[in-house]
């Protein structure tokens, strides 16, 4: 019996930003291009592609997209990030 996984597409921060700066992450359609490329090297039955949205994920105190926790704290700024969930069976 084969269980269900998930692999996640995360942009990557390609510039950190400073403190008048925000970061720069990679386009979401790289994001894309990568999970497509992925799914048609790999034999699995795909379940479900899905766009997900999470506060934070890059910041250096979070464990990225996995993390159980992320943080938004008061009036400070929070960084929300949107990346491609592939669920699948192998």
């Amino acid at each position: 019996m084969s269980r269900k996984k998930c692999k996640d597409f995360v942009p990557e921060i390609i510039n950190k930003g400073g403190f008048f700066t925000i970061a720069k992450a990679q386009e979401f359609q790289t994001c894309l291009d990568q999970a497509n490329e992925w799914i048609s090297n790999h034999q699995i039955e795909v379940i479900n592609i899905e766009t997900v949205v999470l506060p934070n994920i890059h910041d250096e105190l979070e464990e990225g997209s996995m993390d159980t926790n992320l943080d938004t704290i008061g009036d400070t700024t929070s960084s929300w990030n949107q990346f491609i969930r592939v669920w699948y069976k192998q």
